[in-house]
């Protein structure tokens, strides 16, 4: 999770280092497959039990409102 979750401004970041709206556009890509990844690992752990409910459901909620958001910003971007 600590992997993928820091993935997501990483590659915002780097995507921000490009000259084009084009290759900005394929690093937010890439940032919203770390943030699915975020998503199944966070099924994983409540599936083991890792973390409990609740916990699931706030963080779930955070990771859609940022898949949200990079979807959003992908879609000004390719247009």
């Amino acid at each position: 999770i600590r992997r993928a979750s820091t993935s997501i401004p990483i590659n915002i970041a780097e995507g921000c280092g490009r000259r084009t709206d084009s290759e900005f556009a394929y690093f937010l890509d890439v940032a919203a497959g770390s943030a699915s990844e975020v998503e199944e690992e966070l099924l994983l752990s409540l599936d083991l039990q890792f973390i409990n409910k609740q916990s699931f459901q706030d963080l779930d909620k955070e990771v859609k409102e940022i898949k949200a958001m990079l979807g959003s910003l992908i879609d000004k971007l390719k247009k």
